[in-house]
């Protein structure tokens, strides 16, 4: 290889001056420079580009570069769509990987905080509820019966159909036998004749179940001090999510809210619970990481009497039913503030989750062994055809609805009203 390298000049020379050549030598000389021009190709199409320094304010993402825009919708559209990607890139032009808790705390930095809307009309209510209930009317118990009435009369054969549809429905037993046994007692009067009276049976039937328990919306007023909201239930169920919702409500009727940290259960709970904060305008007592919730708590209600607070919201951590010991947490907070206001916790709201069905009701039995539920907030429901467990709730628990939650929206949660729920449930098109 040395002594063909060496030749190189001799040969390029003898071309040059039309000198005869080896016609061996020349060949591998050709050959010689063919494989180094090739080489150096290689080496200059795979060699790293040189990277020009970037100035800061050209170290961007899509979303920080619109982080200024006056447009805050726009600014957290943008957001999202760079944040699809689970990367960012920082001030200091490194790239990194994010969760999808920080992406939200980042939409909410770009957010404009609305205003709680006023008493929604009758018309409003009753779209809201038609959009809960459309899946519970079209898949659920009530397409069911509708397919099976359609064009018949009541009789014994169609009664025993009908008791198959409503035990198999996610009414639970109970609630399923006392709208079964309403229908047999009419059609024994001789009072159904056609579909139209057993529809109107079973509607007064389920509106006596509701009207039985007090579906009035959350009392939380107190003699002196702040009242006290105490917001429970199992992971996933949408607590975080109602909490944030009725701090901005209460907040949007002049109400001066706290909310109290107590989730300090749950990594990052805290964190999530203060982009909801920040969301309804609302501020967030945190305690030290790992901090006992009850003490959380009493910081809260103390921090609510000395600064002039009138509500205070308790988050607590969201805990399988199962776990004994989270269970017995919630009553020691419940204890813990009733030292700290009188009365406290005024209202203690159970949080549920639709699409759980029957589970939902088992869940509520437990909770109500730790602490002293006083109402439901009935999250998911448009997500469901599940919509009887309502009922079921009612009939089972003696408990009252008085949230239900329909969309992930600021006001997407409304106060429960039983009449215009058994309207929209029976409604027949």
């Amino acid at each position: 290889m040395t002594s063909i390298v060496s030749a190189m000049p001799q040969f390029l020379a003898a071309l040059a001056t039309d000198a005869v050549v080896d016609p061996t030598g020349a060949l591998v000389a050709l050959g010689v420079l063919a494989a180094v021009g090739v080489l150096a190709f290689l080496l200059v199409r795979n060699r790293p580009k040189p990277r020009a320094p970037i100035a800061d304010e050209e170290r961007t993402t899509p979303a920080a570069q619109v982080a200024t825009d006056t447009d805050a919708k726009a600014a957290a559209k943008a957001l999202r769509r760079a944040a699809r990607g689970g990367v960012k890139v920082g001030a200091d032009g490194k790239a990194r990987r994010v969760d999808a808790f920080e992406i939200a705390e980042e939409e909410e930095e770009a957010e404009v905080v609305q205003p709680a809307p006023g008493k929604p009309s009758d018309a409003e209510q009753r779209a809201y509820l038609e959009t809960g209930l459309a899946k519970t009317r079209s898949e659920g118990f009530i397409a069911r019966l509708g397919k099976l009435f359609a064009g018949k009369q009541l009789d014994a054969n169609l009664l025993n159909e009908v008791e198959e549809v409503l035990f198999r429905a996610d009414l639970g037993v109970k609630t399923a036998e006392s709208l079964l046994q309403a229908l047999k007692s009419a059609s024994s009067r001789k009072e159904l004749m056609d579909t139209q009276h057993v529809w109107a049976v079973l509607r007064q039937k389920a509106l006596n179940l509701l009207k039985s328990v007090d579906n009035g919306s959350l009392k939380l007023t107190a003699a002196t001090g702040p009242a006290v909201l105490m917001v429970v239930g199992v992971n996933g169920s949408g607590k975080t999510t109602t909490i944030g919702k009725l701090a901005h409500r209460y907040a949007g009727q002049g109400r001066k809210v706290l909310v109290a940290a107590g989730d300090t259960f749950r990594a990052a709970a805290v964190d999530q619970l203060e982009v909801w904060c920040n969301r309804a305008g609302v501020p967030l007592f945190r305690g030290k990481e790992g901090a006992d919730p009850a003490s959380v708590c009493f910081g809260a209600i103390e921090r609510a009497k000395a600064e002039g607070f009138d509500l205070v919201i308790v988050d607590t951590a969201g805990r399988l039913h199962t776990n004994q010991g989270l269970m017995e947490e919630l009553a020691k907070i419940g204890r813990v503030a009733n030292k700290a206001q009188d009365g406290a916790p005024h209202e203690v709201l159970l949080v549920l989750d639709a699409t759980m069905g029957q589970n939902a009701v088992k869940q509520a039995e437990l909770f109500r062994k730790s602490v002293a539920v006083t109402g439901i907030a009935l999250t998911k429901l448009d997500g469901t055809a599940r919509g009887g467990v309502v009922l079921a709730i009612a009939e089972t628990l003696g408990l009252p609805v008085k949230l239900v939650g329909v969309g992930e929206k600021m006001h997407d949660l409304r106060d429960f009203d039983a009449d215009l729920f058994i309207e929209t449930l029976f409604a027949q098109e």
